[in-house]
C-alpha cells in the first residue's frame, strides 16, 4: 500500500483516546461529571493566572490541555503483555519507564506506552499505564496455579485486532478503513464485563490473596480501570468533588502543592461497587459484586533530573516517616502539612530547580535573540544577556508510590499488604517482548537537543554577517 493511504500513528491514537474516553463516560457516568469539573477549574484557573495562559500557549502547551488523558489496565500474563506492545505500537505508543510497585504492596509490575516524540506528544499524549499480575508474589502455590489456569485460557484480543495489528506491522500502517476498524476492534479488549469467568468461591480465595489478583483474573479481558483528565488545579478537584456528588480519595498523591510543579500529583473518586455474575458448577449465574473501576484527575510539573528525583525520592520518604497517610482520611491534614514541611529544601522557583540541576528545561530563542548575532557558547551568559529563555519540561510519566497509592485506595481500605520489594525488570522486558525507554535519557536527550538547536541558530546569524 502506497504510504500517502496510511493513517498516520497519531491520528489512530487520537481515534482511540476518544472512542476510549466515550465508551468509559457510558460505562462510568461519574467519569463525565468529573470531566465537567475539570474544565470548570482548568478554565476558572487560566482566566485567574494571565501568566501561566502566556507560558502554556508559548510552549504550545495550552491546547493539549483539554485533550491530556492517560488510563491503566492490568494484564494477567506474558503473552497479553506482548500483544498489547505490538497493539500499543500501531499507535505510535512505546513502552517507557518499569515501575515495581511490589515495594508499596501491590504485585505488579509496570510500564507506560505512549508516544515519545515531541511533536507525537503535541499531537495527542494519550498514554497507557499497563501492569502485569506477578502470580509468583503470591505465597499460596495452589492458588497461584489455579489462577494461572484460568488466565491461560482467555483470549483478551480480538481475531480482527490481531489480523489488523499484524496488517500494520507488514505493511507500515493501516489505511482509513482498515484503521477504524482497528480502534473498533482493540476497544473490545477495554470494554467492561458484568460476567465473570469463575466461580464466586473461586473470586473470593482470589480476593483473600489480593483484591488486584481477583480483578485481573476474573474477568475476560483487562477493563480499563480508568481515565484521567488532566488538570491545572488538583486541589481546587479535590475540594470541589463532593460538591459534584463525587466522593474523593483521602489525599492527593504525590509532591505537595508548590509555585513550581514537580513530576505529578494524583487525585480520584473512589471506586465503584459494581453488579457481577460468577457462574456455578451447575451452569447458572449467581449475583455478587466487584469494586475496580473509578477515575482520577492528574496534575503535571516539570520532569526532574536524576538528582532531583533522588530528593523527590528522600523527601517523600521523610514525610512518610513522619506521617504515612491513613486510607480512611483521617490524618489527611497532618499528612499535608508533613508534606509541604519535608519539601521546603526543594527550590520552588524554576530559576532554583534549574540552577541545582534538579529538573529538565526546553531552552528557545527570545525575540532579542532571534535579532542578535552571537557566537557565544555559554549557556547561563545567553540566559543573562536576554538571548535564550527556558521553560520547563512537563513530565509525561508516572511515581510507583503514587500509583500504589492510588491503587489501594480503590482496591479498598484492607488492600494494602505487605510484599517484599522484587524490581525485575530484566524479567518484564523479557515478557513484553522490548526493552523499556529510559525517561531520563529521553528528557536530557529533549533538552540537549534544544540547547544545540539555539547555538546552532545564533552560529548562523553569525556566519550570515
Amino acid at each position: 500500500m502506497s504510504i500517502s493511504y496510511l493513517v498516520s500513528s497519531c491520528d489512530i491514537r487520537s481515534a482511540f483516546s476518544k472512542a476510549m474516553s466515550a465508551m468509559y463516560k457510558t460505562e462510568v457516568p461519574a467519569y463525565g461529571t468529573l470531566m465537567e469539573l475539570v474544565a470548570k477549574v482548568n478554565a476558572d484557573t487560566l482566566a485567574a493566572d494571565p501568566a501561566l495562559k502566556v507560558r502554556l500557549d508559548a510552549t504550545d502547551n495550552l491546547e493539549r490541555i483539554s485533550e491530556e488523558r492517560h488510563g491503566a489496565i492490568r494484564l494477567g500474563t506474558a503473552a497479553e503483555l506482548t500483544m498489547m506492545r505490538r497493539v500499543f505500537a500501531v499507535m505510535g505508543m512505546y513502552p517507557v519507564g518499569y515501575y515495581d510497585l511490589s515495594e508499596a504492596g501491590v504485585p505488579v509490575h509496570s510500564t507506560s506506552f505512549r508516544p515519545v516524540g515531541d511533536a507525537a506528544l503535541k499531537r495527542n499524549p494519550f498514554r497507557i499505564f499497563t501492569s502485569l499480575l506477578r502470580l509468583d508474589l503470591i505465597a499460596d502455590e495452589t492458588l497461584r496455579a489455579e489462577a494461572e489456569a484460568i488466565l491461560s485460557k482467555r483470549r483478551i484480543f480480538t481475531e480482527k485486532a490481531v489480523e489488523l495489528t499484524e496488517k500494520a506491522e507488514r505493511d507500515g500502517g493501516l489505511g482509513k478503513d482498515d484503521a477504524e476498524r482497528f480502534v473498533s476492534e482493540v476497544l473490545e479488549t477495554f470494554r467492561w464485563h458484568d460476567r465473570a469467568n469463575l466461580s464466586a468461591d473461586m473470586y473470593k480465595r482470589l480476593h483473600d490473596a489480593h483484591r488486584l489478583v481477583a480483578d485481573v483474573v476474573s474477568f475476560k479481558g483487562p477493563h480499563i480501570n480508568h481515565l484521567t483528565p488532566r488538570t491545572l488545579d488538583i486541589d481546587a478537584v479535590q475540594r470541589l468533588m463532593p460538591e459534584y456528588g463525587i466522593d474523593p480519595k483521602a489525599v492527593v498523591e504525590g509532591p505537595p502543592t508548590r509555585k513550581c510543579p514537580i513530576l505529578l500529583r494524583q487525585t480520584s473518586f473512589k471506586a465503584l461497587e459494581e453488579s457481577v455474575s460468577f457462574e456455578d458448577a451447575d451452569g447458572s449465574w449467581k449475583a455478587g459484586s466487584h469494586t475496580a473501576r473509578f477515575g482520577e484527575i492528574e496534575s503535571r510539573g516539570i520532569a526532574l533530573t536524576p538528582k532531583g528525583r533522588a530528593l523527590y525520592d528522600a523527601l517523600l520518604h521523610e514525610s512518610r516517616m513522619l506521617v504515612r497517610p491513613a486510607a480512611d482520611g483521617s490524618n489527611a491534614d497532618e499528612y499535608d502539612r508533613a508534606l509541604a514541611d519535608a519539601f521546603k529544601p526543594f527550590p520552588d522557583s524554576w530559576e532554583g530547580i534549574r540552577a541545582e540541576g534538579l529538573g529538565y528545561f526546553t531552552y528557545s530563542l527570545t525575540e532579542k535573540g532571534m535579532n542578535t548575532r552571537s557566537n557565544a557558547t555559554n549557556l547561563d551568559r545567553l540566559i543573562a544577556e536576554g538571548l535564550v529563555r527556558f521553560d520547563p519540561i512537563v513530565y509525561e510519566d508516572f511515581l510507583p508510590v503514587s500509583a500504589a497509592g492510588i491503587f489501594q485506595s480503590n482496591l479498598g481500605d484492607d488492600a494494602a499488604q505487605e510484599f517484599a520489594a522484587s524490581p525485575n525488570q530484566k524479567r518484564f522486558e523479557k515478557d513484553l517482548g522490548a526493552s523499556v525507554l529510559n525517561e531520563f535519557d529521553h528528557y536530557a536527550g529533549i533538552e540537549a537537543a534544544s540547547v544545540a538547536a539555539c547555538i546552532s541558530r545564533l552560529d548562523r546569524a553569525v556566519a550570515a554577517e
